[in-house]
């Protein structure tokens, strides 16, 4: 095998990895319970394809999370740059990320392996940077008052990922996002 032919097959082999971890995004999405053989089908690709870059569906399901928070936990600044308010984008960021954490819920016991919990701990620290440039560009623009803790308001604002996946859902969890953002314009309270 020549080392250009290597290198074809091995950008074959990446393409492939992503178009799988896309199609399962969007099916888990619609259905946690979706068949294996219907993401391969929907990528594009074969069921040995399939197999070879994820032996089990849990390594899929963790491939598939672990992708859509990496992504999410990227775009903190292509959101404020979208919004004209740092506020109106801090709430889509949240919104979008509840709604990869109800999915994730939807997967059972496969996001609750080890390997799962390695992953969700892997993704606090970018997690936890971008909550904080959304923060830092509402102080600057007074939607939130100096003081708060990133990490504090992750934890506050679970309650997203908590919410029915229908409009009555998506009608609490406004009112709860409009409740938490009142709460932090105040400064914290000293413990």
């Amino acid at each position: 095998m020549t080392d250009g032919t290597y290198g074809t097959q091995r950008k074959a082999a990446a393409r492939n990895r992503v178009a799988i971890i896309e199609a399962a995004h969007e099916l888990f999405a619609q259905n946690p319970l979706v068949s294996l053989s219907e993401v391969a089908k929907r990528a594009g690709v074969g069921a040995g394809t399939l197999y070879r870059h994820f032996p089990a569906r849990e390594d899929l399901i963790l491939a598939a999370y672990q992708h859509d928070i990496e992504r999410l936990t990227t775009t903190a600044d292509e959101v404020l740059a979208r919004h004209s308010s740092a506020k109106a984008a801090f709430v889509e960021w949240f919104e979008t990320l509840s709604a990869y954490i109800r999915v994730k819920h939807g997967l059972g016991d496969a996001l609750h392996s080890a390997a799962a919990q390695e992953v969700v701990a892997a993704a606090w620290g970018p997690a936890s940077a971008a909550v904080a440039k959304l923060v830092e560009a509402c102080v600057a623009e007074g939607t939130i008052a100096p003081g708060h803790d990133p990490a504090d308001i992750i934890m506050l604002m679970s309650f997203l990922w908590r919410v029915a996946n229908n409009d009555e859902g998506a009608a609490q969890g406004r009112r709860l996002v409009a409740a938490v953002f009142s709460g932090l314009e105040a400064p914290p309270r000293p413990l």
